[in-house]
């Protein structure tokens, strides 16, 4: 009897923690600096809610917006984790874009979801965020399909823009899915798993019509989404301890990823981005992981030489894959600071000398 008691009293106290964790309020803890910012909350953008992370320690450093990939995969459960350092340079924002995560609502129609719609959410952030802040201009940081949205955006008002940087920048969608199937096919070879290797080869006629992809099972499975992190075991451990999700999130997260990958990586297919913005009139920055194969760096580099601005740089990782921003995320501190952490201080020499 004793046993028992002890088994229901742990079963409650289980069924309360989830309980709290589901509905408990969510936030971002603070940073110790007297210029501070450190926000989470919903913003109406576009005539929708988005949820939008604002973190840095002084107010008035430069202000870098990150747009999240996926399509839906948000990363503000766990992104505090590898961007502590540069909250210390720049003023930090990260949203939930329409349909994903906490930007995900029940009951929404999200029907006419489409990467235009997405840009013009992202450029009234835009217009929110220097508002808020006081600020000109902010730097455009897009992430795997991130890429598409923002370099878009990018394209469309570049006077927005210090400049835009695309990490695990989106390219030839066919190319990119051949470069993954041949190095994905070469190491499950290599391993001696030739029942993938059979697998993979079967698709191969299929993605040179566009009209599959490399299954992201097996790219994560030969290293070719992340190399020094665990990024499935970060949205783990994000949704179960982030202040800044709660149970009832964690749900919209996934509810978000099932209404949006779809309709979006079509979009993605037949609508290839090299085809759609040949020129930027901003420095553009392509920062790729060596092992790269969920956005092929190969792809990535054919696209960087095609495209016209009127600065260019592309940038190798060489121990990472998809997250070089997370897998070696002191170099790329060091990559950004030395780039663009004095950004503001150019500029205001610059409206100086022209007054």
């Amino acid at each position: 009897m004793r046993i028992l008691k002890i088994c229901r009293r742990s079963l409650m106290i289980i069924i309360l923690i989830i309980a709290v964790k589901m509905f408990m309020p969510t936030w971002t803890p603070h940073i110790k600096s007297e210029n501070s910012i450190s926000e989470l909350g919903q913003v109406e953008l576009n005539g929708a809610g988005h949820e939008v992370m604002i973190r840095g320690a002084d107010r008035n450093n430069p202000i870098i917006i990150f747009v999240h990939g996926g399509p839906g995969c948000s990363e503000i459960p766990y992104v505090r984790k590898y961007q502590k350092e540069l909250e210390r340079k720049f003023t930090i924002v990260h949203y939930d874009q329409r349909g994903s995560g906490k930007s995900y609502h029940f009951f929404n129609n999200y029907s006419n979801l489409t990467s235009d719609l997405l840009v013009e959410d992202l450029l009234e952030l835009t217009d929110y965020v220097t508002k808020k802040l006081n600020q000109d201009k902010v730097l455009l940081i897009g992430h795997s399909f991130g890429t598409y949205i923002g370099i878009k955006a990018a394209a469309k008002a570049p006077e927005k823009y210090d400049a835009y940087v695309g990490i695990g920048q989106v390219a030839n969608t066919v190319q990119s899915e051949l470069d993954s199937l041949v190095y994905i096919v070469e190491q499950a070879k290599q391993a001696g798993n030739w029942d993938d290797a059979e697998k993979l080869d079967s698709l191969q006629k299929s993605i040179e019509r566009g009209e599959d992809t490399t299954p992201r099972s097996l790219v994560r499975k030969y290293g070719g989404a992340a190399r020094l992190i665990n990024e499935n075991k970060d949205y783990f451990l994000g949704f179960l301890v982030s202040p800044e999700y709660n149970g009832l999130d964690a749900i919209r997260y996934f509810r978000g990823v099932s209404v949006s990958q779809n309709v979006l990586l079509e979009e993605e297919r037949k609508n290839n981005i090299p085809r759609i913005v040949d020129h930027l009139d901003i420095p553009v920055y392509f920062v790729m992981g060596e092992y790269d194969y969920m956005t092929s760096l190969k792809a990535a580099k054919t696209y960087f030489e095609a495209i016209e601005a009127p600065e260019k740089h592309f940038i190798r990782f060489e121990k990472s894959a998809h997250y070089p921003q997370f897998e070696e995320k002191e170099q790329f501190m060091k990559w950004m600071n030395l780039n663009f952490g004095n950004i503001n201080n150019v500029k205001s020499l610059q409206s100086r000398l022209q007054q």
